[in-house]
């Protein structure tokens, strides 16, 4: 990862001379490596509204980890009720272990909890497979049909007692062993044996959006986090952090206060979070707010190496946010193949930044991936024509185009 240090400081206030460039896009600048993290089986799906087959997640999932990509958001443990396109996600979980697509590299597949029983449900079922006998996929039982629950509420939450992971293990107990051998979140093929399982968890940065997504305040959303925070590293699993609505909200409005996200990002990093994605859910950030954000995560103390960026596309502002995020040092950032996304708690938010327009976008600035644009946009269409809707992504389309001439 390159060292922010590194970076020329590029943006300038606006209290200079309007001569004065603010914003510069020199390739020189940004050359270095960008790490991507490919949301669209995951983010990217939750608000279609057809159904969705379990092949087709699986099929996509599998042509992304062609592409060079090394982080794959597979799914959610979360109840049916509330995503039901994430119903499936023990399947994805039992099939990625048992037989992991090939890949150039090792890939980690991440899994959002939205509260300690679904970390418990993950691990249960994860636990349940066999990656070096399955032959098949393994169909969900009665019992695990039943496993995503809806987040509890704060009552739930106060009286609920950790679940037993197995009959014989303490969750809490540290394991002895780390090196992989014998975990249930690492599969057995000698080919995938560099692929990780982990965990991302949210909360938000406005009252209204987190009694709206998830039922309860910022601070008992916390509470709930460091639950699964607890759990997962006792089980010696990487956990990441989302902090929802950081540049915008549908409640109140567009003016989110840096110094909240900032607070709250903190928070995440201090109970054990290894990295944050701060989001512009609604994709109503703007490059001076983008700017700002990050001016006041650094004068917090949070490092560029602990935060991804996660921009929606909604305003056609998510790459200049991109820009202003390299600029700043941020070199991690969430993306969806063919734009794929909204947010069922934000009407009106469309989908993610394009994978293939993010992965353009950086090469064209000097930046390195290892993602390949032209498969990544294959990959776009394909998904595309299976949903039944239109490519979102203009890269995508263009490469294309290009390629078929």
């Amino acid at each position: 990862m390159v060292r922010s240090n590194t970076i020329p400081r590029l943006v300038r206030t606006f209290t200079q001379q309007q001569t004065t460039r603010c914003f510069s896009t020199t390739p020189q600048h940004f050359a270095g490596e960008v790490r991507i993290i490919e949301v669209g089986p995951r983010d990217g799906l939750q608000n279609e509204k057809t159904s969705i087959p379990l092949e087709t997640k699986l099929e996509l999932i599998k042509r992304l980890a062609q592409t060079g990509v090394r982080d794959i958001e597979a799914g959610s443990f979360v109840a049916p009720k509330w995503v039901p396109q994430m119903a499936n996600s023990a399947d994805v979980l039992n099939h990625l272990l048992g037989h992991p697509p090939s890949a150039p590299y090792p890939i980690t597949y991440n899994y959002l909890v939205p509260n300690l029983k679904g970390l418990q449900n993950l691990l249960k079922t994860a636990e349940g497979v066999k990656p070096s006998t399955a032959s098949h996929l393994s169909r969900p039982t009665e019992d695990s049909e039943s496993l995503p629950t809806p987040p509890p509420s704060p009552k739930e939450q106060e009286e609920a007692e950790p679940a037993s992971i197995t009959s014989t293990e303490d969750p809490n107990e540290m394991p002895s062993d780390t090196s992989g051998v014998n975990d249930p979140l690492k599969p057995a093929s000698s080919s995938a044996s560099g692929n990780q399982t982990e965990i991302s968890l949210f909360t938000a940065a406005t009252e209204a959006f987190s009694k709206a997504n998830t039922n309860c305040s910022i601070a008992e959303s916390l509470k709930r986090c460091k639950d699964i925070v607890a759990l997962a590293k006792s089980r010696d699993i990487r956990v990441r952090g989302y902090v929802s609505v950081a540049l915008g909200c549908p409640y109140e409005g567009p003016d989110v206060a840096p110094s909240r996200v900032a607070e709250v990002t903190a928070s995440l990093l201090e109970m054990g979070v290894d990295e944050v994605s701060v989001a512009d859910t609604t994709g109503m950030g703007t490059a001076p707010r983008t700017r700002d954000l990050l001016k006041t995560l650094s004068a917090a103390g949070i490092a560029n190496q602990d935060l991804a960026l996660h921009f929606h596309d909604t305003y056609g502002q998510a790459l200049v946010n991109v820009v202003v995020g390299l600029e700043h040092g941020i070199r991690a950032f969430d993306s969806s193949v063919g734009g794929l996304g909204g947010c069922p708690y934000s009407k009106g938010a469309t989908g993610n930044v394009a994978t293939e327009d993010l992965v353009y976008c950086l090469h064209s600035l000097g930046a390195t991936t290892g993602v390949d644009v032209e498969k990544m946009a294959e990959i776009g269409s394909w998904i595309s024509t299976e949903l039944g809707r239109e490519n979102d992504s203009r890269a995508g389309k263009a490469v294309l185009a290009r390629l078929r001439t």
